[in-house]
C-alpha cells in the first residue's frame, strides 16, 4: 500500500497542476471580459431594499460575484482541484494504514499534507464564496509543496523515540496541517484584497466585501485550530523532551506566527486598521506560517528528529 499510496499522490500532483493551469487560463479569461456574467447582469435578491443589517451584508458576501465567476472552463478547473483534493486525502489514508499513525511523521509526508490541506481548505471555502478567479494563489502553493516533497525521502522508516506517540502525532501534526491549509486561504484572500482595494478595481476578482469575509472566516476557524496545536505540542515535548518550552526555532516560529494572527483579528476590528493593513498582516502571517513549516531547514533543533519540520 506504500508504493499505492505514492502513486495517488503523483496523480494528485499532476491533477494539481492541472487545476492550476486551468484556473490561470479561468482567471484570464475572466480579465479578457469573456465571463458569462458581463451580458446577463444578475438581478437584485429578493430581500433588497425590504431587510437590511448583517443578514443582508452576509447574503451579499456570499453571493456577490458568482455569476461574475463563470467561464467555459470554470466547471473544468473546479472538477480538476477536487480531484487533486481526493487524491491527495487517499494517498494520506493509506499512508497512515501503512504507518499505523498519522501520515505525516517525516517532512515528506507533512510536506504532501501541507499540499492536501490547502486543496481541502480551496475546494471547501469556494463552495461557499465566489472566489475561483483566485484558486491559481492557493493552488499554486499547494503544487510547489507537493513537487517539493518528491525531492524528498519518500521511504517508510521507524520513528525515534521520542516521536513514537502515534495519537499526539497523529493530532498536533495534524492540527497544523488543517490550521496551515486555512491560513494558505486567508493569504489568498489578503493578497486578493490588495489588488482589488476597497473600490472593487477589477470586475473579474471577488468583491473587497468577499476578500473580506473570507480572510476572516478562514483566520477566525484556524486560529484556535493553531492555538491548540500549540498548547498540545507543548504537552507532547514535556513527554518527550522533559521540557513544555524549550525556545526551538520550530516553537518560536509557530509562537510568532499565533501573535501575529491574534493581531490581525484585533486590528480587523478596529476603524484605523481594518481594509489594507489587516490584509497586510495575512500576507506577513502566512510567511510566518512557511517559515515555521520550514524552520529546521535552516536552524537546527529538536524538531529536526526524523525530518519532521
Amino acid at each position: 500500500m506504500a508504493s499505492a499510496a505514492f502513486y495517488l499522490s503523483v496523480v494528485g500532483t499532476i491533477l494539481l497542476a492541472l487545476a492550476f493551469a486551468a484556473h490561470v487560463a479561468h482567471a484570464v479569461l475572466l480579465a479578457a471580459g469573456r465571463g458569462i456574467v458581463a451580458l446577463v447582469p444578475s438581478p437584485a435578491p429578493a430581500f433588497a431594499g425590504v431587510v437590511t443589517g448583517s443578514f443582508v451584508e452576509r447574503e451579499t458576501s456570499a453571493t456577490d460575484g458568482s455569476e461574475r465567476d463563470r467561464t467555459a472552463i470554470a466547471s473544468v478547473a473546479w472538477g480538476l482541484a477536487v480531484g487533486a483534493a481526493a487524491a491527495l486525502g487517499l494517498a494520506l489514508v493509506l499512508r497512515g494504514a501503512v504507518v499505523g499513525r498519522g501520515p505525516w511523521g517525516n517532512l515528506y509526508e507533512f510536506t504532501v499534507a501541507f499540499a492536501f490541506g490547502i486543496a481541502l481548505g480551496y475546494v471547501v471555502l469556494a463552495a461557499r464564496y465566489p472566489i475561483r478567479s483566485l484558486g491559481a494563489i492557493p493552488l499554486g502553493i499547494a503544487l510547489a509543496l507537493a513537487l517539493y516533497a518528491f525531492s524528498l525521502p519518500s521511504q517508510v522508516e521507524a520513528l525515534v523515540p521520542a516521536l513514537q506517540n502515534p495519537p499526539l502525532l497523529t493530532i498536533h501534526v495534524g492540527f497544523a496541517m488543517i490550521a496551515y491549509g486555512i491560513f494558505a486561504m486567508s493569504f489568498a484572500a489578503g493578497v486578493g484584497y490588495l489588488v482589488q482595494g476597497r473600490d472593487d478595481r477589477f470586475a473579474w476578482l471577488p468583491s473587497h466585501r468577499t476578500l473580506d469575509e473570507v480572510a476572516y472566516r478562514s483566520v477566525v476557524v484556524g486560529f484556535p485550530i493553531f492555538a491548540t496545536m500549540i498548547v498540545l505540542g507543548s504537552w507532547w515535548a514535556s513527554i518527550a523532551w522533559s521540557s513544555w518550552w524549550g525556545w526551538d526555532p520550530k516553537e518560536t516560529a509557530a509562537l510568532v506566527t499565533w501573535l501575529v494572527y491574534a493581531v490581525y483579528l484585533h486590528a480587523r476590528n478596529l476603524r484605523g486598521w481594518s481594509g489594507r493593513p489587516a490584509a497586510l498582516i495575512l500576507v506577513v502571517g502566512f510567511a510566518m506560517v512557511l517559515v515555521t513549516y520550514s524552520g529546521n531547514l535552516w536552524f537546527s533543533g529538536l524538531h529536526a528528529y526524523s525530518g519532521l519540520n
